[in-house]
């Protein structure tokens, strides 16, 4: 092996153990060698044997080289297995992602404790190193630290991590305020219809930011003399136009009024952090905001993100899927009243412990024990509404638990173009779903659930709930190229498993 491939492979793993927060100590513990050793293979001064690589890689959790096309993920599923025990909700994904994006604004240190280690905040955490900013893993991978740079390298962005993320769009709201001109490619994510971006434009428009879209690429450019002399009222009361909005409005030097705010989880999250960094935000909650910008901020801040509703939603559709008694603890029950009282009117069997507060301090959390419930089909629709309404992001969930109930469900997904289509997947599974249109689905239950094999949908929760029916299905049943699973939710396979569940993540060879 030439000197070349051991420097190269050297780096790799340098790279590697950074990335998943460790020192060099820690990989020699975890190899059973010395401190030494793994700092002269990291230089390359090291023979190396594919064994030795191999184990690393273990180590790490990383494919440090890869012996030909590795494939994507998959989960095999054997159901029919009832879940026990209790399981932690885990930070929010959607509140990780922005509050990455907030870190832009701040020249200081930022910590963020116990961030969600998932594909979407990966990619940010590309963008973010592509342009100058340095992060790391800290406290054995539990935390984030993030330093911005002096000035930020854009014409070096990581445009493919950034195409694969609809989060960048908040990139916008806080790069107005340090570049006049720059540029990010189109926002991705999930496959879920036309999801128009004029909302975000009309609003960041108020802080002189004009957009020109040409071959993928949004072309901005900002007039320092143009400031929202009257409130913003956002066309959409959509989470990211919010979010973006107050981005912008954080380091105005002024006070901007934001009407018709979203007022969900991962807002709250954000205003609570612009407060850490000594923004004033009045009427968290409510979907009219206060912003008291401050045009230059330098702080060393630590912030604690809250849970997750959505997945403390989905952990509870899997209890209830396989007729389980498990209890889900830090469940972030302000964001999940609505769905609990739905549920509770559909027969839900559960109980709640007393509320205590998140490491944030603000956020409500109890911790929700669900026992095996005899559920019939509600009087009314499930259709979303903005916080504090049915969330958006848990209306899937309903299409699995509905075909465990008695009786008809109608459930309308008014908000995307193709997400219900997605629903009849579970027909796959046994379950008796029909599509009414793009938006409605009528679905009949009780359903005696099958094993099947099919591809991932290309719409997370949509994929999650086909998780949950497998895990209901008796059998062994196969979920194809998962990735988008993995976008949203931090080693589920492997959480499910730790109550009962038995999946097993494997590639193709």
């Amino acid at each position: 092996m030439g000197d070349d491939y051991l420097v190269r492979i050297g780096r790799l793993i340098r790279d590697a153990r950074q990335h998943r927060g460790w020192t060099q100590s820690h990989l020699a513990e975890a190899l059973a060698t010395s401190q030494s050793a793994v700092n002269r293979i990291e230089r390359g001064n090291q023979n190396i044997s594919l064994e030795m690589i191999a184990r690393i890689g273990e180590a790490l959790d990383s494919e440090i080289v890869s012996l030909g096309y590795a494939g994507p993920m998959h989960l095999r599923v054997v159901g029919g297995r009832r879940l026990s025990g209790g399981i932690d909700v885990r930070t929010s994904k959607n509140a990780c992602v922005a509050l990455l994006c907030a870190t832009l604004l701040n020249s200081g240190r930022t910590i963020l404790r116990r961030v969600a280690r998932i594909e979407e905040v990966y990619r940010i955490l590309e963008v973010l190193g592509s342009v100058g900013v340095r992060t790391r893993w800290i406290n054995d991978g539990a935390d984030l630290e993030i330093v911005p740079p002096d000035r930020l390298e854009l014409d070096s962005m990581d445009m493919e991590a950034a195409r694969r993320t609809r989060s960048v769009i908040m990139f916008l709201g806080p790069l107005l305020h340090r570049e006049d001109r720059f540029r990010i490619p189109y926002a991705g994510g999930c496959d879920l219809g036309t999801r128009t971006v004029q909302p975000h434009m009309t609003a960041l428009r108020r802080f002189g930011l004009e957009i020109t879209a040409t071959d993928g690429i949004y072309h901005a450019e900002v007039d320092r003399g143009i400031r929202p002399d009257r409130p913003i009222v956002l066309t959409e009361r959509g989470d990211t136009v919010t979010e973006n909005a107050l981005l912008a409005a954080a380091r105005h030097d002024g006070v901007t009024v934001i009407r018709n705010a979203s007022s969900n989880y991962m807002v709250q999250d954000l205003c609570f952090f612009l407060e850490q960094l000594g923004v004033t935000v009045e009427g968290v909650g409510t979907t009219t905001l206060t912003v008291h910008g401050v045009p230059h901020i330098d702080r060393d801040v630590d912030y604690s993100p809250s849970e997750d509703p959505v997945e403390a939603m989905s952990l509870l559709a899997a209890a209830l899927v396989t007729e389980s008694e498990l209890t889900i603890r830090r469940v972030p029950v302000e964001f999940l009243e609505i769905e609990l009282a739905v549920l509770e009117e559909m027969g839900l069997d559960h109980e709640r412990s007393p509320e205590y507060p998140a490491d944030n301090g603000r956020t409500r959390l109890i911790d929700l024990t669900v026992r095996p419930s005899k559920l019939k089909a509600p009087i009314d629709k499930i259709h979303p509404m903005p916080f504090p309404g049915l969330n958006i992001d848990n209306v899937p969930f309903f299409a699995a638990i509905a075909a465990t109930a008695q009786g008809s469900t109608l459930i309308h997904d008014w908000v995307y173009d193709n997400r219900a289509i997605y629903l009849t997947d579970l027909n796959r599974l046994g379950a008796d779903v029909k599509l009414l249109d793009p938006h409605r689905v009528l679905v009949e239950g009780p359903t005696r659930w099958r094993a099947a094999e099919m591809m991932c949908p290309p719409a997370l929760r949509p994929a999650v709930v086909i998780l949950l029916a497998m895990m209901a299905a008796e059998g062994t049943s196969v979920l194809r190229n998962v990735y988008v699973i993995n976008r949203g939710y931090e080693e589920l396979a492997e959480r499910l498993n730790s109550v009962g569940a038995q999946i097993e993540i494997f590639r193709d060879i």
